[in-house]
């Protein structure tokens, strides 16, 4: 079963159960997810393929903990927890994040490849790095340890 497909059946079964905060969200998601469908030139019943529902579900939940931040900025905690409980439900349908030992030797191992020195060298050993990584590690993240690895 495909990815778009499990959260849709996801939707059905919280919609059954009256489980409405997890409804809401689902719903958002498959909004989204027609959204990129239509885009994408599929209409709105057209299915993405897991890679692409991958990248909708990280920007999702990149969004969703920007708001948390923002209002807990403006002292709405409670809206905040609420943001962070729909990432998560997000994230729970991505694939495992890789911890700093994996991330750092993909970096080590690309860095190595292209034999890149320096600052300089960010952008040539982002791309491939973030190709390699494909969801598992957040792009900010990413790029903070391979700014450290070239500066030393």
């Amino acid at each position: 079963m495909s990815l778009h497909d499990r959260i849709e059946d996801d939707l059905r079964a919280a919609m059954k159960a009256r489980d409405r905060a997890r409804t809401s969200a689902l719903r958002m998601v498959v909004a989204a997810l027609k959204n990129r469908a239509v885009a994408d030139g599929l209409g709105p019943q057209g299915r993405l393929d897991d890679t692409v529902v991958q990248q909708v579900l990280t920007t999702e939940v990149k969004r969703r903990k920007e708001a948390a931040s923002s209002f807990e900025a403006g002292g709405r905690a409670e809206s905040a927890a609420s943001e962070l409980a729909e990432a998560e439900l997000y994230a729970a349908y991505l694939p495992a994040q890789l911890d700093d030992d994996e991330l750092s030797a993909i970096i080590d191992e690309v860095v190595a490849e292209l034999g890149a020195e320096g600052p300089q060298a960010m952008g040539q050993v982002m791309k491939p790095v973030m190709a390699r990584v494909a969801g598992r590690a957040d792009g900010a993240r990413v790029s903070a340890l391979v700014r450290s690895r070239l500066a030393g």
